[in-house]
């Protein structure tokens, strides 16, 4: 009688003990969990403000510029200043009774917009103005930030005010024409500034969190984790730029186009910025957007290395002149 007293004080004994070791087991696994997440999160976040710092703060000076006179025309410098106190650079060339005034706007680090001086001789040889500006933190311009989109049509913006108010180009049409991160802002830009009544695009990001997300998927990382930084990689923009650049970025900037007529160029095989952006960007497009895609990778769209040489790709330039004297001439 008496064993079985003790077996059964014993075996009531054993319960709570074991109850507690599941219950220490589970908290620990709870706590090992949340340091886990915290960790991971704090990975996370960590990665946009260490992969961009090299990127966006500093100056860009070119190591190549371009002058006109190399292409048989004349520039005249302009010195604007933005509604944030930025001084910007642009080069203007002009043409008599133009059908319209193509802004130029250049790429995140390279070429400088003077690169674009064959592209002002086509369209002068076609009846059309220029003016080439280089964004903040380029070149000549002031700034030591490059701004990702989020702020650059504030430059252009400064462009477009400058042909407002200038009487030789009173009614004169405005197209805004960008390369690559250049592409971004242009769309930005006819976004948010109303006076701007066309769009060239060429390799344009749909957004920066998806540019970012896009190369890291390129050079071999997991979907998941790809998918897992872009909210990341917004809050860090959010806090260098600004809050109020929240919806500021081409896939929503286009959906304000309304009527306006655009053309938007990206190559298949886009090594910088991967085709899958002019796709969500063509998502939210207007149904009269024109398009061109072009197959391999061409950044810059112009075959055979001929972006300052454009005898050597006829097919672009046509297309080019086409899409303004369609809806400009």
């Amino acid at each position: 009688m008496g064993d079985r007293e003790d077996l059964k004080i014993q075996g009531n004994n054993q319960l709570p003990l074991d109850s507690k070791l599941h219950v220490r087991r589970k908290r620990a696994r709870k706590v090992f969990a949340i340091v886990l997440l915290s960790f991971a999160i704090l990975c996370l976040a960590a990665i946009p403000p260490v992969l961009m710092k090299d990127m966006v703060d500093i100056h860009v000076d070119f190591g190549e510029y371009y002058a006109a006179e190399d292409y048989g025309i004349t520039s005249e410098k302009l010195i604007l200043k933005t509604e944030d106190d930025i001084r910007i650079i642009a080069h203007e060339v002009y043409v008599n009774d133009p059908k319209a005034v193509v802004i130029f706007i250049s790429g995140i680090h390279n070429p400088s917009v003077t690169a674009f001086f064959d592209h002002a001789r086509l369209l002068k040889e076609n009846g059309y103005a220029s003016i080439l500006y280089e964004m903040r933190a380029h070149g000549e311009s002031e700034g030591d930030v490059i701004s990702l989109g989020f702020k650059e049509y504030l430059d252009t913006k400064a462009v477009v005010e400058y042909i407002k108010s200038n009487v030789k180009y009173e009614n004169t049409p405005i197209i805004v024409y960008g390369l690559s991160m250049g592409a971004a802002t242009a769309i930005n830009s006819i976004g948010e500034i109303e006076d701007i009544d066309g769009l060239i695009s060429i390799s344009a990001y749909s957004s920066w969190e998806d540019a970012f997300a896009d190369n890291m998927r390129n050079m071999g990382a997991p979907a998941f984790l790809c998918s897992a930084e872009k909210p990341f990689v917004k809050l860090y923009t959010l806090f260098k730029y600004g809050f109020d650049t929240y919806s500021i970025n081409p896939k929503n900037e286009i959906k304000k186009l309304g009527e306006r007529p655009a053309l938007i160029m990206h190559s298949t095989l886009d090594s910088q910025v991967p085709y899958r952006s002019f796709e969500r960007i063509m998502e939210n497009a207007p149904s009269h957007v024109e398009t061109w895609v072009r197959k391999g990778d061409l950044h810059f769209f112009v075959e055979n290395d001929g972006f300052d040489a454009l005898e050597k790709d006829s097919e672009y330039t046509k297309r080019i002149i086409e899409f303004l004297d369609k809806n400009f001439n």
